[in-house]
């Protein structure tokens, strides 16, 4: 009797902790859902492939100016404007500018709110933990799970399946954060940053501020460059679009390809003068990695990747 009570006990142990497992959980992924993304693929694939097409653009720029201003069309394009006029004519105000692979993969940006996943290494420390739960609550509608024993391919294709638009993952080294990975999903990019100088909320000088859940303003300092733009679209496209009254601040600074990460809350002392209250956590970043593609695509194309010479060079930088 004591066994069969001591079984029945064991088993509705076991059962609650699969129960509890499962709750976080995603669903597995169907065949619709391959098939979906196989199609966006394509798609995407052959996007990118007209952009090789310059001629074309450049023939249609040249007509589309000659009609605005009124002058005669160079007589290299005689021949082929009437094909070049009807589609000149099919064109729209969205058409019209020139599009890329870039514009395809967030070309949704700010139409719905994104949903990021977090999760870290396999075996974290409780320190990476700690900056996890602190990453969760700094993005707004994102969810944290544990990494467990899933492979890389397995959380991408979960986050697919249930609609994410970005899998976040952090990095340790002998208990620090060290690293983070943002993957843009369903098409990419994946973009790698090292980590440091990390200072968790309650390890700030003076004591940090309550956490609030209003969708925070994106400041981008000091991003210049055509790879700064892109880095800043990846990180902005983390947060949704706040409301105009909403007092809290999150700022990617850029000094020297060192990207400074703050969080603040602010309110009206005055008239004009507005105090600051740190949040956190802070930490530094640097970019090293631009995979066009998803993370467990190991075959992709590098946009951009950080050479050694680079960290000795007497050159510009690159952000």
């Amino acid at each position: 009797f004591f066994l069969l009570q001591f079984r029945g006990l064991g088993w509705n142990l076991t059962h609650r902790a699969v129960l509890c497992c499962n709750k976080f959980r995603m669903p597995a992924v169907t065949g619709f859902s391959q098939r979906r993304e196989a199609r966006m693929r394509r798609d995407y694939l052959y996007r990118k492939s007209l952009e090789k097409n310059q001629s074309s653009r450049e023939d249609k720029a040249k007509v589309r100016s000659a009609l605005a201003s009124g002058k005669t069309i160079p007589s290299e394009l005689r021949a082929s404007y009437d094909r070049l006029k009807s589609e000149v004519d099919a064109e729209d105000v969205k058409t019209e500018a020139d599009r890329n692979h870039i514009d395809d993969e967030y070309g949704d940006a700010g139409h719905a709110d994104p949903r990021a996943v977090i999760t870290t290494s396999r075996e974290p420390s409780s320190r990476l933990k700690q900056f996890a739960k602190e990453v969760k609550l700094l993005i707004p509608n994102s969810t944290r799970i544990n990494r467990g024993n899933n492979r890389v391919d397995e959380l991408v294709e979960s986050c697919k399946s249930v609609s994410c638009s970005d899998l976040i993952i952090l990095q340790e080294t002998r208990g620090e954060p060290d690293g983070i990975v943002v993957c843009h999903l369903p098409l990419g990019p994946t973009a790698f940053f090292s980590i440091s100088g990390a200072v968790l909320r309650h390890d700030i000088p003076g004591g940090s501020s309550p956490m609030s859940e209003a969708y925070p303003h994106v400041i981008l300092n000091n991003f210049t460059s055509d790879l700064g733009k892109r880095c800043g679209n990846i990180l902005k496209c983390l947060f949704p679009v706040p409301k105009p009254d909403a007092k809290r601040i999150v700022t990617f600074s850029n000094d020297g390809d060192f990207i400074s990460f703050r969080h603040h809350m602010y309110s009206k002392t005055g008239k004009d003068k507005v105090s600051l209250h740190e949040v956190g956590p802070r930490f530094e970043l640097r970019l090293f990695q631009i995979r066009l593609g998803t993370i467990d695509q190991k075959d992709a194309d590098n946009e951009y990747v950080l050479r050694p010479y680079q960290n000795t060079a007497n050159k510009k930088n690159v952000l």
